[in-house]
């Protein structure tokens, strides 16, 4: 009973162990793919430093990197509880495994004091000495052999109860000392979080100092903007008015070439029509006389057949002569004669209907063949319109390197001056110094902007879809220029707080629209 209650308690506790192990294993996981997220953090923050601390992209690293420290500290904190779980557990195990011990030493020592009761060897060779038979000693001599390996089992029991012991202390040592390296990596980690939680607090207080004159580049940047979105709606209105007027006009000179096109091609259509009928006329009276020639054939073979049935008998009812015989022939041949001709009959008006059938279908096909022609040869053209639409969350990245966005789209208030609210209609990505602005969609260079602050902006046009590239350094294209997609339009340029910053739009005519709801990142 104790040895199955012992066995089910260890096997809980193995359930249990691995259980913890799965864990604290998805932890240490964890933590090392969040410490490389900070070391790239890290990296980049080295990049940017020379540039400008006082940035929103800064600020944004600083406190990105401050909550990956804080996360890697709580799986630390779940991972010493893990650990003081599995010392509390390996205890319970060294507990339990002492009570077998026990068991099995107490066990042995009854097992000893029987055996030192029996006189040892000497009353040994006494018992087997005294059987009554040499069956009987046989069979003594088996019972203090299986006697002995009873004992020796009991002794392996000890000896491997002891070692399991052993192991497991030696177990409970790792997980304490563990737990040790552990209490020291957290304390260096919660020593770099207050560090870091400083850092961050004297960042946003040299926001704070610098206060007044970021507040007026900010204004003075958000006047700029307000002034390019003025520009851009001007142009964008201007583009539609072009477009609907060229639409109109194109769908004016269209509908006039349709309407000459379709005078030309009624009166090919009714030339086909007046041959056809000449033809289908013909073909008519072909077929009538092909009909009335099927009938008397078909009526002549009828007569023919009944004849040679008549003939045949004739014959059969009275004793055939030669003469009869001959008449029974010729009987028959005319028979198939008429038949052969009935059939001949019946292909000719069968291929009269197919003609006529044929007729019919080509001159409607000629019909056709006539429209097409004629629209084409009057420039009858189908626009085809764009798919920019259809590319929605498919649209390529709109730099050649990947960064970081610091501001969405829509109104939002600024992230460290809150008496500031920040309205984009785009969205703003921060890129190392050197990335260039490039095409996410075929199209064509609407405009090529200066802005006051010596910056420059390009506008592409895909249909009725815009897309805006702003605060560009130099840029690569020129107005009225086919682009593709990836085509490279500019090099990003810095932003009033010193950091490389890619103002990035997309309009659905006149209105801007999220530019998240359509890149592919």
């Amino acid at each position: 009973m104790i040895k199955k209650f012992s066995f089910l308690i260890g096997m809980l506790l193995f359930g249990f162990h691995h259980g913890q192990n799965l864990k604290k294993e998805q932890l240490q996981k964890q933590n090392a793919e969040l410490k490389k997220q900070i070391a790239q953090i890290n990296t980049d923050l080295a990049k940017t430093r020379t540039e400008s601390k006082l940035s929103v992209a800064y600020l944004d690293n600083v406190n990105k990197k401050l909550a990956l420290r804080e996360k890697v500290y709580t799986n630390t904190q779940k991972e010493k509880r893990f650990i003081e779980d599995d010392i509390y557990l390996r205890q319970l195990e060294i507990n339990r495994q002492n009570k077998e011990l026990k068991v099995l030493r107490d066990n042995y020592a009854k097992v000893l004091v029987n055996a030192y009761k029996n006189k040892g060897v000497q009353n040994k060779v006494t018992f087997i000495l005294s059987a009554k038979n040499l069956g009987e000693a046989i069979r003594r001599v088996q019972y203090l052999k299986q006697y002995s390996d009873y004992q020796d089992k009991k002794a392996a029991e000890i000896t491997n109860a002891a070692e399991k012991i052993k192991q497991t202390i030696a177990r409970r040592q790792n997980s304490v000392k563990e737990k040790a390296n552990l209490l020291v990596s957290q304390q260096k980690d919660l020593t770099t979080i207050n560090a870091e939680r400083a850092q961050k607090e004297q960042l946003v207080a040299e926001f704070k100092k610098n206060e007044s004159k970021l507040t007026a580049e900010l204004r003075q940047k958000q006047t700029q903007s307000k002034a390019l979105e003025g520009q851009i709606r001007s142009i964008i209105a201007e583009e539609i008015r072009i477009a609907k007027a060229e639409e109109e006009a194109r769908k004016k000179a269209e509908a006039e070439k349709i309407r000459l096109a379709k005078i030309a091609a009624e009166r090919e259509k009714a030339r086909i029509e007046a041959e056809a009928k000449a033809r289908a006329e013909a073909l008519e009276k072909e077929r009538l006389a092909a009909e009335v020639e099927a009938r008397k054939a078909r009526e002549l073979a009828e007569k023919r057949a009944e004849e040679e049935r008549k003939r045949n008998e004739e014959a059969a009812r009275s004793e055939a002569t030669a003469r009869d015989e001959a008449r029974k022939i010729a009987a028959k041949k005319a028979s198939d004669e008429a038949a052969a001709k009935a059939k001949e009959a019946s292909d000719k008006l069968t291929a009269a209907r197919a003609a006529e059938a044929a007729l019919a279908k080509k001159k409607e096909d000629d019909k056709k063949a006539a429209e097409s022609k004629a629209m084409t040869s009057y420039g009858v053209t189908t626009v085809a319109g764009s798919n920019f639409a259809d590319s929605k969350g498919r649209l390529g990245y709109p730099a050649d390197r990947v960064g970081q966005i610091t501001h969405r789209f829509g109104r939002h208030p600024h992230p460290v001056f809150k008496n500031i609210d920040e309205e984009n209609n785009g969205i703003k990505i921060s890129v190392p110094s050197g990335t260039r602005a490039k095409s996410v969609f075929p199209g064509t260079v609407s405009s090529v902007l200066a802005n006051s602050d010596g910056t420059k902006t390009v506008m592409l046009r895909h249909g009725n879809y815009f897309t805006i590239y702003s605060n560009l350094s130099a840029v690569s294209v020129s107005k009225g220029q086919q682009v593709s997609a990836g085509t490279p339009v500019g090099v990003v340029g810095q932003d009033f707080d010193g950091t490389y910053t890619l103002d990035f739009q997309v309009w659905n005519g006149s209105t801007p629209v999220d530019p998240l709801g359509w890149v592919s990142y």
